[in-house]
């Protein structure tokens, strides 16, 4: 059966679902046809995934109705959803981490043999026979956490699929993964609508939305914006209707006027998690007023470089110098001190503390000052209160509880939001930005890119980790690439196309004109 015939997969009828403060889901219908990848496109906070949190069961409606292949559903909890053939996989993964990929997948329905034991080979036989059948490449037998980010998701894909499920639904799926691995996604998502599967795809990325999705239906503020066929639909319209407004695609920016050397990094090497070297006898220069970039495929020292240099991880050997003075047993707020700003990668781990209010998140590196520190003993909790209405205004930070709001609770693009305005707000020197746009709409997006442009206008030095290429390429002045924890070359981002960094990435040295190290 084709995407045009037969009963709707999925029909949601004038779904309303309200939290304090904000109404999530205003009146919205979805009709999702048999066999097709449909998108759900919206902003940071838009209510996709409130939407789809509601078709799973994981929130009950305020009002609406649903039906599964025709019929009346009633979904109260994510078993009732099993039932009715639909899964889904979350932006964060619900994985066991000590546990192999087979543990993880059949947990909870374990197979028994005649002794009533789990049957922990048939399982893994199962898992490998589903995972050839839809080229996932997994290994049963792997521990979770010995694996990369994009195995995670496809170990979570195997999860629903020895569920049978038949409407998959995917959270956000490409917002942790590299460029590679979000290639790799869409080959499967074609592979499965091939089998014959129904796939909702909760984005706000509009290139991976011509690539695979037939339909798309946009949602803005909580409310429906409409449906639209994907190949009848530019890129700019799609854009237009998500954020209301014209989005300009192009970064544009005045040449760079670079001052003085404001960080030196001469000959670090760092250990990663496992004890082997991951950054190896590296050096460069940052000066005031330009953007250097670091491009790279994931797990060539990135992560460790960013780390060394914001305090997170020792240095083996080598030193650091931030505005001359030498920072390279420092503290972490002792770097902050001296002028540092940081956008870390893992948002959860090191940019927020989940439990407190986003008030308190965007003083966390300054509430020991005024005007935030009433006396030696006390907070001023109104000044920090008026700080993040103000910063909640200029970033477009969407909270339903306005600063009162739980970090926790927030969409993860409105979590990088949060993280980005209180760094910038620092006034920082340096900048070590890493993944600004990871998780972010267009419209977002461009306000970023906008205001790193303007830091650095200013007279910061910014240091720019991300595996978007075409970002680093768009933003840089100078772009650095890094292979197997070394710096190939340094060159201009002027002199520099696709084509040239792509080679560098992979470890060749340029054949153009490039900078040493």
């Amino acid at each position: 059966m084709n995407g045009t015939e037969g009963p709707y997969a999925i029909e949601m009828v004038g779904i309303r679902k309200v939290f304090p403060g904000i109404i999530a889901n205003d009146g919205i219908d979805l009709r999702v046809r048999n066999n097709e990848i449909h998108a759900i496109l919206g902003e940071n906070g838009a209510g996709k995934s409130t939407l789809m949190s509601v078709l799973f069961g994981l929130y009950a409606p305020d009002a609406g109705i649903i039906r599964i292949h025709g019929k009346e559903a009633s979904i109260h909890d994510p078993n009732d959803a099993s039932s009715c053939g639909i899964g889904m996989v979350h932006q964060h993964f619900k994985l066991v981490r000590p546990y192999t990929v087979a543990e993880n997948i059949i947990l909870g329905l374990e197979p028994r043999n005649g002794f009533g034991e789990v049957d922990y080979r048939g399982a893994e036989r199962r898992v490998a026979e589903l995972s050839e059948r839809y080229g996932l490449s997994v290994d049963p037998k792997a521990k979770v956490e010995s694996i990369s980010v994009g195995m995670q998701q496809r170990a979570e894909i195997l999860k629903i699929l020895y569920r049978n499920a038949d409407i998959l639904i995917f959270d956000e799926p490409t917002a942790v993964l590299t460029p590679q691995e979000i290639d790799e996604l869409m080959t499967i998502l074609k592979r499965l609508r091939s089998e014959g599967k129904t796939i909702v795809l909760i984005t706000h990325k509009l290139r991976e939305i011509k690539e695979v999705a037939e339909r798309c239906t946009v949602l803005r503020r909580g409310r429906l914006i409409g449906t639209v066929e994907v190949a009848d639909t530019d890129a700019s319209a799609l854009a237009e209707m998500m954020v209301g407004r014209e989005v300009d695609f192009q970064i544009t920016k005045e040449k760079s006027q670079p001052g003085d050397i404001l960080l030196s990094v001469r000959g670090i090497s760092v250990r990663g998690s496992r004890g082997n070297i991951a950054v190896r006898n590296l050096s460069f220069d940052l000066r005031a007023g330009e953007i250097l970039g670091f491009a790279g495929v994931d797990g060539n020292g990135q992560s460790e470089l960013v780390a060394a240099l914001t305090g997170l991880r020792p240095i083996e050997t080598g030193s650091i110098e931030l505005c001359g003075k030498d920072i390279t047993r420092s503290s972490i707020k002792e770097r902050a001190d001296t002028g540092m700003g940081h956008v870390p990668e893992d948002r959860h781990r090191h940019g927020l503390v989940l439990d407190f209010r986003l008030d308190e998140n965007l003083a966390l590196r300054t509430y020991d000052r005024k005007p935030f520190l009433r006396n030696l003993f006390f907070l001023d909790f109104a000044a920090i209160a008026s700080h993040a209405r103000q910063l909640i205004e200029d970033y477009d930070i969407r909270a339903s509880q306005g600063p009162a709001t739980k970090a926790r609770s927030m969409s993860g693009g409105n979590q990088q939001k949060a993280i980005i305005a209180r760094e910038i707000d620092l006034s920082p020197k340096l900048l070590v930005i890493a993944q600004p746009t990871r998780g972010l709409d267009v419209g977002a997006i461009e306000n970023i890119h906008r205001r790193i442009i303007a830091e650095r206008d200013k007279g910061r030095a910014i240091l720019l980790i991300s595996f978007e290429l075409d970002e680093v390429m768009a933003l840089c002045d100078r772009i650095a690439a890094i292979s197997k924890g070394e710096i190939v070359g340094i060159v201009e981002a002027g002199e520099a196309d696709e084509k040239m960094i792509g080679q560098m990435m992979a470890g060749h040295h340029s054949l153009s004109k490039k900078e040493t190290p």
